[in-house]
């Protein structure tokens, strides 16, 4: 067993959380900053047609993706849970089968993509100014889709070794790229959001490369041959027992935001334009939060699967406690400087600081409930209980929001009480993860007290032959 394996079974779990979690952050970080970079470079050479035509394919496409990366969840769980319980030929076919499984999910996006994205764009309303721009880059970015698609599965699978250095310094090569090469496509020859996309999909190409690199260089169960890739149905069926589950939970929470979302339009131009600015604040606290859901899959998946329970509520306590103590402070540095930070969106016009002020004062100052959250729901994939942890997040935050929108803010239409589903479904959620979490934990623990005592029988009864 490597040290990134060790460090996730044994020695103190804070410093190892923490080692583990801040390159997933800063990786996050990352990604915000290199998405924000592709704006700025397509406002600044192309206008704000070219700059609408990107933003309008945001939530479709974000919405089919996420689906099946969430499948790269499930491949994380099962190498997590074969490296700790030292199946070496599990994780080996694990990681075998996550590759070709990334490249077909690649594949049906890739047709969905290239067939439907100009009806997903006018089923969404997208206006006629920017729907050929929109068309455009939608259809060249699922065109590149398999290279992020293989990226998510084997980053999750390092990250299930432990190793979260590599992606992130894989993202970070990849994003500097992005950049010089939206300047270069962009400027030089002058390809407005054809460029951007293209920039898009060669860097994430390279990151693809350089992670199944860096699986072909490794030295324990999870180095990657490529001449041994195929589908093993046991590894398949755990991926998609768990990852689908993950995938409709991501595309339910999509659906619901916009929902949300179409209820913050009713308000009208300003209002959206101060929510858009606050949820790039708040983007940033989340990705930073979010990062120990990670934390709690791995942690509690390998530990689970050494069937070290004691350490499972050892990691699900280090992760509460810390992404607890982490959400109060982001949350009220954001509160603080929040004034400041908006101008940054909307240099001069007090209206739009204002109400972003509204949405940054309602969810910074609970976020840490939001954390709270996702670390219940990692604690549940982590423990396999994937489908449970669906239903959970379905009911506890989708179906409450939207009653919530349908009732209480219908009967009282201000942003303050839209706003105030957020912490409550957050409560409801957390709460309902971590009770089902330990209700789970406690019948593991039974199950292996009482395995114990069966070896224990045999053993005296099997002494007791030998000694007649």
């Amino acid at each position: 067993m490597n040290q990134t394996n060790r460090n996730m079974l044994e020695g103190p779990l804070f410093p190892n959380i923490t080692r583990f979690t801040i390159p997933i952050i800063l990786t996050s970080v990352l990604q915000l900053l290199f998405n924000a970079a592709d704006l700025v470079v397509v406002g600044q050479f192309c206008g704000s047609v070219s700059v609408a035509a990107v933003g309008a394919t945001g939530s479709i496409t974000g919405l089919l993706v996420n689906f099946f990366i969430g499948l790269s969840v499930g491949a994380g769980v099962a190498v997590a849970h074969g490296l700790g319980g030292r199946e070496n030929q599990v994780v080996h076919r694990t990681v075998h089968t996550a590759l070709p499984t990334a490249i077909l999910s690649g594949a049906i996006l890739t047709v969905a993509g290239l067939t439907y994205s100009e009806t997903f764009l006018i089923m969404m309303g997208t206006p006629d100014t920017v729907l050929p721009l929109s068309t455009v880059y939608m259809r060249i970015i699922f065109c590149g889709v398999t290279f992020n698609m293989v990226y998510n599965f084997c980053a999750s699978i390092l990250r299930a070794a432990g190793d979260t250095k590599s992606p992130l310094v894989f993202l970070l090569f990849a994003g500097v790229l992005n950049v010089i090469l939206n300047l270069v496509f962009v400027i030089q020859f002058q390809m407005n959001v054809a460029g951007v996309a293209l920039a898009t999909i060669i860097s994430q190409a390279v990151s693809a490369v350089l992670v199944v690199i860096a699986l072909m260089r490794r030295t324990d169960a999870c180095k990657l041959y490529l001449n041994k890739l195929r589908f093993y149905k046991p590894q398949l069926a755990k991926i998609l027992r768990i990852g689908l589950p993950a995938g409709i939970q991501s595309a339910l929470f999509a659906i619901s935001n916009v929902l949300i979302q179409s209820s913050v339009n009713s308000f009208g131009d300003v209002f959206m334009s101060g929510n858009a600015a606050a949820s790039n604040l708040e983007g940033f606290v989340y990705v930073c939060l979010n990062a120990f859901h990670q934390s709690a899959v791995n942690f509690v998946g390998q530990n689970a699967g050494a069937r070290n329970y004691r350490r499972v509520r050892q990691s699900i306590f280090c992760c509460m406690g810390t992404v607890t103590v982490l959400g109060i402070v982001l949350g009220g540095l954001v509160i603080l400087f929040g004034e400041s930070l908006l101008s940054i969106f909307a240099p001069g016009n007090e209206s739009v600081i204002h109400i972003g002020m509204i949405p940054v004062r309602i969810l910074s100052s609970t976020y840490f409930l939001c954390g709270l959250m996702d670390v219940g729901s990692g604690v549940l994939r982590g423990l396999g209980k994937s489908f449970r942890a669906m239903v959970i997040s379905l009911v506890g935050s989708c179906v409450t929001r939207i009653i919530w929108i349908y009732t209480v803010f219908a009967a009282d239409h201000t942003l303050e009480v839209l706003y105030a589903c957020y912490p409550l479904s957050w409560v409801l959620t957390a709460a309902t993860h971590f009770t089902v979490a330990f209700v789970v934990l406690h019948k593991l623990e039974k199950q292996k007290q009482a395995d114990l005592t069966v070896d224990i029988d045999i053993n005296v009864t099997v002494s007791g032959e030998v000694s007649e």
